[in-house]
């Protein structure tokens, strides 16, 4: 194999997966990963620098198993999010930006609305990689933070990110809520990013998602809604009078979920919040305020 420069084997990879309908800049972060998670910028000032056989191995490696739609984040083994590193597999969703907005606005709003409180039950129903919990928990010492996931396989990952980054987070295993109402516990606030894609949606979806991801982090079901609706029936079971609810939801599910929150609550300060992209992405109920 003959020793190609770092830009060359870059040229090579862009044209590869530009061949394969594939993100050419994906070929950056899988060079860099490779040669020992170099910066952008060290990558940049070492363009001209010769690859080892074992670099170029390993480079044209994942960047193949890119083409054949392994997402990156799976090749590479982790994730950024909310400014951590996040290791994640296909036990579990990728974290992806839009749920840093989620994490965000529930930060601000339990700084707005607990602020003087000094443990505020917090619970992430479906943890995944464990991104949204460990987030508000290292953010926020004053949330009390637990999470509930079906499969314990995510909860590997996310008690090893937990462990990793020093947060204190309570691991429960169980449906939706299902955990607190056994226990009788209340929560000040709930946070989800629950499966909303319709079922119908997914077949045409790229195949770096719906091959790769967890089925079980994907599927709404029928129309996309069926775990709003089950939220619906335990939300009032766990919450205090006073309580936040946060929902991510598809860009065209924020009217419907806000009024199934306006139903279940009446009287709720229910919001409908759009993402950078001035998408309507988040939806997020204020139960029992005083409205002045």
């Amino acid at each position: 194999m003959e020793n190609r420069k770092r830009h060359e084997a870059l040229n090579w990879a862009s044209s590869f997966l530009k061949e394969k309908k594939r993100e050419p800049e994906a070929g950056e972060l899988l060079l860099r990963h490779v040669l020992g998670d170099l910066s952008r910028t060290e990558l940049l000032m070492g363009l001209n620098d010769p690859m080892t056989v074992a670099e170029q191995a390993s480079f044209e490696a994942a960047v193949k198993k890119h083409g054949e739609g392994v997402p990156v984040q799976y090749i590479m083994g982790h994730e950024e999010f909310y400014g951590r590193r996040f290791t994640v597999n296909r036990e579990v969703l990728i974290p992806r930006p839009e749920t840093e907005e989620l994490v965000y606005e529930v930060l601000k709003r339990a700084k707005s609305r607990f602020g003087d409180q000094k443990e505020v039950q917090t619970v992430d129903v479906g943890t995944g990689s464990g991104a949204i919990a460990i987030t508000l928990a290292l953010e926020n010492p004053s949330l009390s933070v637990s999470t509930v996931d079906i499969a314990e396989e995510s909860i590997a990952v996310a008690k090893e990110n937990s462990r990793r980054l020093g947060a204190g987070v309570r691991f429960l295993h169980g449906d939706l809520l299902q955990p607190w109402i056994a226990n009788s516990e209340k929560a000040d606030i709930v946070v989800s990013n629950p499966p909303y894609i319709p079922d119908w949606e997914i077949e045409g979806l790229e195949t770096v998602v719906k091959d790769q991801e967890p089925m079980r982090a994907l599927s709404g079901g029928a129309d996309g809604y069926v775990f709003y609706r089950r939220f619906m029936e335990e939300l009032p079971l766990v919450l205090k009078p006073k309580a936040i609810v946060a929902f991510e939801v598809g860009h065209d599910q924020g009217q419907t979920v806000a009024e199934m929150l306006r139903v279940t609550f009446p009287g709720a300060d229910v919001e409908i919040v759009r993402d950078i992209s001035q998408k309507e992405r988040m939806v997020i109920a204020e139960i029992g305020f005083s409205k002045y």
